[in-house]
Order: C-alpha cells, then structure tokens, then sequence
C-alpha cells in the first residue's frame, strides 16, 4: 500500500474546497493512488508530479515522492492556477531535498 501524506499548504487548500462533490471526488483519487491507482498522473519535472481531477474547473494535486512508498502531496489547484502551482511545488521539492542533505 502507498502512503501519502499532506503539506500544510495542501491541507489548508483541500478544506478551504466550498465544491463538496470536488472535495469528495479528489479524496477518492488520493485513495485510489494508495492502492496503486494513480490515473492521470505525469512528471511535470524536477520530482514533481501532477495529478488530475477531472472535475469542476479541473482540480490538481501536486506531489513528490518522498520513499519508496511513501509520497508527500505538496499543495492542490485547478487549471487556471496551473503554471503558479506547479512553480510553487517545484520549490517546494527542492526545498525538500536540501533539508535531507
């Protein structure tokens, strides 16, 4: 089984949702993934990968893989924040891999 865990940003994001039915949808797609299901999901380079809902404004996850099984979902959007978000999780990513060196 696949582990995921939450970043602050992305847990703020994900209860900050007013869209119920989105919310529910995108903790679907997390559970999905733990089960190896990860769906539409791609490198959108420097360790970071976006998963897509495909759904209201069309949501994404952004994530890194910390261990073998264990990924860290870095912060959440929709595809009109996509550019930013993906910058912001990249910075993140490297942010990470600095503090384990």
């Amino acid at each position: 089984m696949i582990i995921f865990e939450r970043s602050t940003l992305f847990s703020k994001w994900l209860k900050s949702l007013k869209d119920k039915t989105g919310h529910q949808r995108i903790l679907a797609r997390i559970r999905s993934a733990t089960l190896g299901n990860f769906g539409d999901c791609e490198s959108v380079g420097e360790s970071v990968f976006e998963m897509r809902v495909h759904y209201g404004p069309g949501y994404r996850i952004y994530l890194t893989r910390r261990e073998d099984v264990v990924y860290l979902l870095l912060l959440g959007g929709d595809k009109s924040t996509q550019n930013r978000d993906i910058s912001r999780a990249k910075e993140m990513a490297k942010s990470l891999e600095a503090r384990k060196k």
